[in-house]
């Protein structure tokens, strides 16, 4: 889980997840959250970073014979994210008491800093994802996570798509140049998906593989910047877009979750796995322009956009609207 690791006293910490030197106010914001943490209190804690992680810098932190714990310091411009720090704390509190993640300890939306039990595991990548029986497991801890505590808010891709779209032409950042010509085919989807309407329930909504750790005995979801309810068809869409797996695996997936096999549900899915690609691909313009992560957001977020694109386009589009609209 630790692919880079820098050992420091909790007040002299100087180490970031993109391997450059960490701000002074960054190790003073670390050393304020351990003091507020009674685990740590009168200990000499071990801190190292943990790598990964687009928006936040995260650390591990070790004192002897305590617990370890996960310490998370927001970007400080993931508000252009429009992410919600009051509703995160409330969305990860009730995650932990649902059982599908780690114990919050701490959540400071106005610092921008949490702090959560350690879960000592291996985080699954995309490969783990492509495989029916782990899929199973997520399927099933889903249902679980789905069937919890509402979360505060609701995320919308549609809603979000737009506001994020506001951002990139407001202040004109990189955008694709025929990122327009497809608002059409994003209206027709939202039309269709209305025509079926289903309940909302507290979702995660960034699933990605990095954020599901496995213990050996269950698996775990992580992070809930984005979590919110929602279509649980939207989940398990993204779920399947963010692993790049094939049509079967997301049929096998959404056919344990409810339990069923369902065409329109298969193509519900699809069509929010879409729609999850071509918002994405607008938060990858905006972390492009505002980010300090040593990252290719550019890249990744036009990795996003063609696989939308050929979706859009794609000869299977016009039947999934059709089943989509389509009874179970």
């Amino acid at each position: 889980m630790i692919a880079e690791r820098t050992h420091a006293a909790a007040g002299a910490v100087a180490t970031r997840e993109d391997g450059a030197a960490g701000s002074r106010p960054d190790a003073d914001l670390l050393a304020q959250t351990l003091d507020r943490l009674p685990r740590l209190r009168g200990t000499d804690p071990a801190v190292d970073v943990l790598p990964g992680g687009l928006t936040n810098r995260s650390y591990k932190v070790v004192a002897p014979g305590r617990r370890p714990v996960v310490v998370r310091i927001s970007a400080g411009k993931s508000s252009l994210l429009s992410i919600d720090r009051q509703a995160e704390c409330h969305n990860a509190l009730a995650a932990a008491h649902t059982g599908v993640a780690p114990a919050l300890l701490l959540c400071d939306p106005y610092q921008g800093v949490s702090a959560v039990d350690w879960i000592e595991g291996r985080t699954l990548t995309e490969a783990d994802l492509d495989d029916e029986a782990t899929l199973g497991r997520v399927a099933m801890l889903c249902r679980r996570l789905h069937s919890g505590r509402r979360f505060l808010g609701d995320f919308d891709m549609f809603a979000i798509q737009r506001r994020y779209l506001d951002v990139v032409r407001e202040r004109g950042f990189r955008l694709p140049e025929d990122y327009a010509d497809y608002a059409d085919r994003v209206q027709t989807i939202r039309r269709a998906l209305a025509v079926q309407p289903s309940r909302t329930v507290p979702c995660h909504n960034d699933l990605l593989a990095a954020n599901i750790i496995d213990d050996g005995q269950r698996v775990w979801f992580i992070d809930y910047e984005y979590a919110g309810n929602n279509d649980p068809c939207f989940e398990l869409g993204n779920i399947w877009s963010e692993a790049s797996l094939p049509v079967d695996r997301l049929e096998h997936l959404v056919g344990v979750y409810f339990g069923l096999h369902s065409p329109a549900k298969v193509a519900r899915a699809r069509l929010f796995a879409l729609m999850s690609k071509y918002g994405w691909t607008l938060w990858a313009a905006i972390q492009d322009a505002v980010s300090e992560v040593d990252f290719d957001f550019w890249a990744w977020g036009m990795d996003k956009y063609q696989r939308a694109v050929a979706e859009f386009t794609g000869s299977d589009f016009a039947r999934l609207i059709d089943e989509v609209q389509q009874p179970i």
